[in-house]
């Protein structure tokens, strides 16, 4: 119960910060934030990288637990590196989907703040050719634990 309470706070704040940022300018955002922003996007290049190179323990440190996604009318709570790496198939993903590297097309600053970052990302999937799959648009949550980012939340238009 304690998790489901989390998980409709994250929700409920996350659908207020992309309501809000139509009516707030981007400059509303602190300079002082900048640290926290550039930290916050070294995870997400850091969680693509790890994802590209299909290491699944490397990825999965990307992540702070619980690590929610939400996607495909779903709601997944993974508590812990060991769930999401047993969730992920690299090679199955890869031969069912003929995904063989991802690559950001944009990631834009929704709301930042001295611990948490919200990224509106655009994605593609490229098969062996480079030839581009499918392209997604997904929101992303990272957040800051102590001294160490991680993505604390994905909801994502992607399978």
């Amino acid at each position: 119960m304690k998790v489901y309470r989390w998980l409709l706070g994250l929700l409920a704040a996350v659908g207020l910060g992309v309501a809000l940022s139509f009516f707030y300018p981007k400059q509303a955002m602190s300079q002082t934030h900048s640290e926290a922003i550039a930290a916050a996007r070294q995870i997400m290049d850091d969680f693509m990288t790890t994802f590209n190179a299909r290491d699944e323990e490397a990825w999965a440190g990307t992540f702070h637990y619980p690590h929610i996604r939400i996607a495909s009318g779903d709601v997944r709570i993974a508590d812990s590196a060991e769930v999401v790496m047993a969730e992920m198939d690299f090679a199955l993903f890869a031969e069912m989907t003929g995904w063989h590297y991802s690559a950001w097309d944009s990631i834009q600053v929704v709301q930042a703040g001295s611990d948490k970052v919200h990224f509106s990302v655009e994605f593609t999937r490229f098969n062996e050719e480079g030839e581009p799959l499918r392209t997604y648009q997904s929101l992303y949550v990272v957040t800051k634990r102590g001294d160490r980012w991680g993505v604390q939340a994905r909801s994502s238009f992607a399978p």
